[in-house]
């Protein structure tokens, strides 16, 4: 048992994971700053849910505001770290960089900060697949060039990544980084695929596939990526005694610090996801077929055996069976808030 720092706790992984580390016994504190990027009512239920656990404190802060960070790591002083707050969206990231240079620049920059002061015994951090850019090598792998993001968004992960390293470097500190591959599950976000292609056919309207439904995802769902993160979280960095600098690894070096894809390693094409959804709601889409988006790449796929190697990572979760699970999820919470508004009325 120990005291963490989750920051983005009610988000989407930060809330699944904060329960798993309450129900296993740790103390967590929480930050998140609620904002508006998408439904902040569902992000307050999340938070609902955590703030019922006697262990659980939260901190109603941004990572882009260095004074906040710099007093909540000198009081709270975690032995460990898990830092999911950022500005999430590729297409987002087109129209508002900004947005991205605060909180996942200078946000990721003051958390690197605030565990280099607290002598943090970890820090696990959010990366993305989306780092791997035009790189049309699959299935990606950690090993792979990273140096042609096609979004702001992926550049700043990109960049996290190589602050993070600094880090380990200089100061010693132990730094994870986890490429998440389309995690998908109950409480997830309003801007991802599954959420909007279940609210429009639930209420009979057409669908948006871009790609022309052909686009292929990892999609990975979020009891298995808690698994991963929570075994990550517990086996701190270390240094790879094999590091060549000759023939350099970008996912190890001889400092404390490691990167991991975290995916399901079964890739889906968008038209069978779109299947699953259909057979779980039992009524088809309507869908309008459309090209690729900026931003977009045509397939994701991870290798995830060095992650396997490394904790015993195995995503167990059919798609059919994740899609189902969520569609369950959907039904009960907006039909008890549909309940709820009726009554207050």
């Amino acid at each position: 048992m120990s005291t963490l720092l989750v920051t983005g706790c009610a988000g989407f992984i930060g809330m699944h994971c904060t329960e798993a580390l309450l129900a296993r016994g740790d103390t967590v504190v929480g930050i998140d700053n609620l904002n508006a990027y998408y439904d902040p009512a569902l992000k307050q239920a999340r938070l609902a849910r955590l703030q019922a656990h006697p262990r659980f404190t939260f901190e109603r802060a941004d990572v882009a505001d260095r004074a906040a960070l710099r007093t909540l790591f000198a009081r709270v002083r975690p032995q460990r770290v898990l830092h999911l707050a950022a500005q999430a969206g590729v297409r987002h990231s087109i129209d508002q960089p900004a947005d991205y240079t605060d909180s996942n620049l200078l946000g990721f920059a003051h958390v690197l900060e605030g565990c280099r002061a607290a002598q943090v015994a970890h820090l696990v951090f959010a990366s993305s697949s989306s780092v791997y850019g035009g790189n049309a090598r699959l299935p990606y792998a950690e090993r792979d060039a990273v140096d042609h993001p096609i979004s702001y968004y992926a550049a700043t992960k990109k960049a996290n990544e190589v602050m993070a390293h600094s880090y380990a470097h200089l100061y010693g500190l132990p730094t994870t980084g986890l490429r998440f591959f389309t995690v998908y599950g109950p409480w997830g976000r309003p801007d991802m695929a599954l959420f909007k292609f279940t609210r429009a056919m639930l209420a009979g309207e057409p669908i948006d596939v871009y790609g022309n439904g052909q686009l292929v995802r990892d999609f990975t769902y979020i009891d298995d990526i808690v698994q991963g993160v929570l075994r990550v979280l517990d086996k701190p960095a270390t240094p790879d005694a094999a590091f060549d600098p000759l023939a350099p690894d970008p996912s190890t070096a001889r400092a404390p610090y490691r990167i991991f894809n975290i995916g399901n390693a079964q890739p889906t094409v968008l038209m069978d996801y779109i299947g699953a959804l259909e057979a779980a709601l039992g009524t088809p889409a309507r869908k309008r077929l459309l090209p690729m988006q900026p931003g977009d790449v045509h397939s994701t796929a991870a290798d995830t055996s060095a992650l396997r190697a490394w904790v015993g990572f195995a995503p167990s979760t059919p798609v059919h069976e994740g899609v189902a699970r969520f569609v369950a999820w959907y039904r009960e919470f907006y039909e008890a808030n549909s309940r709820m508004q009726r009554t207050r009325r």
